[in-house]
């Protein structure tokens, strides 16, 4: 059996589509680091704390995974290993780059009150700056383990903006893939 493409109508409901992120998961070297920066600074509750113990992948693994919470109920999650070896297994250093991060939708309200916290708490502050990238203004920070986060405030008139990039999505990456490298980003 060959696999095709999706077109674009195989997925073209709501319904048919996930519904929402449950969580993103990363390896931390220091759960109270964490819980501190991501509870007390930027603001996202600890909503779950699971100690647990598996047979995983050939061994027997003790482990702390923790839970922090968004808005709309998927979370941010982290593991931290009791064995010193399954931690350096399971928990490389992230290579640091600004393509990988993760982005988090805020109000103007919400960006603004975790750029003062981040400021009064001394985060980090050459690893902390804001990018306009035209269809949304950017502040980016890192965690206490490196991971690049994004806290994006859509521009006024995304949704009409977002309209566009849905309905010629296929064809621009279809012509990126082409060698068409020009950019479609009119507001830069």
């Amino acid at each position: 059996m060959t696999q095709t493409s999706p077109t674009p109508s195989s997925a073209s409901t709501t319904a048919e589509l996930p519904s929402r992120l449950h969580h993103n998961a990363y390896v931390t070297r220091d759960q109270e680091a964490t819980r501190a920066f991501y509870e007390d600074i930027i603001g996202l509750p600890l909503i779950a704390t699971w100690k647990e113990s598996d047979e995983l992948f050939g061994a027997v693994r003790t482990y702390c995974h923790t839970f922090y919470g968004l808005g709309d109920g998927s979370a941010l999650a982290f593991f931290q290993f009791a064995d010193p070896d399954d931690q350096k297994q399971f928990g490389p250093e992230m290579p640091h780059s600004p393509f990988q991060h993760i982005a988090l939708k805020v109000t103007e309200e919400v960006q603004n009150a975790i750029a003062e916290r981040l400021e009064k708490a001394g985060w980090r502050p050459d690893e902390t700056y804001v990018l306009e990238h035209g269809y949304c203004r950017s502040l980016y920070t890192s965690d206490p383990n490196g991971l690049l986060l994004e806290f994006t405030l859509d521009a006024p008139g995304i949704h009409e903006s977002d309209a566009e990039r849905r309905r010629t999505a296929r064809a621009e990456l279809t012509s990126w893939l082409a060698g068409e490298h020009s950019s479609n980003n009119t507001y830069r």
